[in-house]
């Protein structure tokens, strides 16, 4: 075995944090990942794991040879996959994550099609809100909602997300449409409840262009989109929303836009991708087919017949 994949070898173990872990991901046996791994600290000269009987802690010199090895390692897997693959088209396996509500709608459907134009490709693909740590997990690409935050990450902006106000016209009947932001603290609003807490304090511009923020609360609060939108259509209270999410419910009057004339901060939807001085393939045709699919003016925005009905 080369001393590459050897280093490979340690970079599993060190984001396993076990032996038998990377060794099955390898489909070697642990006496031979753990004799590999042996020799690959005698020839370096020092102790990269701290080992007991019940843990496996990397040593000062472990985390050097994890931070400054693993873009090597990628960049040389990359360069190699790539002088096999020439002129063979995209190959491998992408490891793809994103958000389970937004895949069902606008990732999944074109997955077939993505398929059929690379053949040789395979997908794995996690659906979750969870944010993952795109190099422990071995992701290549994750499609990320909302503010970019972190900074040792790539990404590439594929839409707009817009988000706006919403309730159902059951609601407004019941309880009226507030005239101005500050009027939404009296109203039943129904809150995400996300990483850094309850959201329930709600920031736009009105339309002389003030910033407000209001305080708001209401009879139901959830970590999950999907679970505002129903209570929203069932007229339990006011939420916000991304356009892309409730696009439908507007089209079809099952919900209404609430302060139309109010702006809401607007983030965006990334592909977002570790750090690589060389960008695999497979993940470069993603993004592009994504940019096809999405870019510009996104679909949920496309048809004139999906301008949202407003609140009278």
């Amino acid at each position: 075995m080369s001393r590459v994949d050897d280093l490979n070898l340690f970079l599993r173990v060190f984001d396993a944090g076990s032996i038998s872990a990377a060794a099955r991901s390898l489909d070697l046996s642990v006496a031979v990942a753990s004799q590999r791994l042996r020799a690959l600290e005698h020839s370096l000269g020092v102790r990269l794991f701290h080992r007991t009987t019940r843990s496996l802690t990397p040593t000062d010199e472990g985390l050097a040879l994890a931070a400054q090895g693993r873009p090597l390692v990628d960049d040389l897997q990359t360069l190699m996959s790539g002088l096999r693959q020439a002129g063979t088209g995209v190959s491998g396996t992408l490891r793809l994550t994103t958000s389970a509500t937004f895949a069902r709608h606008y990732v999944s459907p074109h997955l077939p099609e993505f398929m059929r134009r690379h053949p040789q490709l395979r997908l794995s693909v996690d659906l979750s809100d969870q944010m993952h740590d795109l190099v422990t997990a071995g992701f290549d690409l994750a499609l990320r909602i909302g503010a970019m935050e972190d900074s040792s990450l790539v990404a590439r902006r594929l839409a707009a997300n817009r988000r706006v106000l919403c309730a159902s016209p059951a609601y407004l009947r019941r309880r009226g449409s507030p005239a101005r932001p500050e009027e939404l603290a009296g109203h039943d609003c129904l809150v995400l409840v996300g990483s850094q807490g309850r959201a329930d304090v709600w920031r736009m511009h009105d339309r002389r262009g003030r910033e407000l923020a209001v305080k708001v609360d209401g009879p139901l609060e959830s970590s999950q989109g999907e679970v505002l939108r129903d209570a929203a259509v069932a007229g339990m209270g006011i939420a916000i929303h991304s356009t892309w999410h409730v696009a439908d419910d507007l089209r079809a009057g099952r919900l209404t836009v609430v302060l139309p004339d109010c702006r809401l901060p607007e983030t965006g939807i990334h592909a977002v991708m570790p750090q690589r001085r060389l960008v695999p393939a497979r993940v470069t045709a993603f993004i592009d087919f994504m940019v096809e699919k999405i870019g510009g003016v996104p679909p949920w925005e496309r048809d004139a017949a999906a301008k949202p009905r407003r609140s009278g």
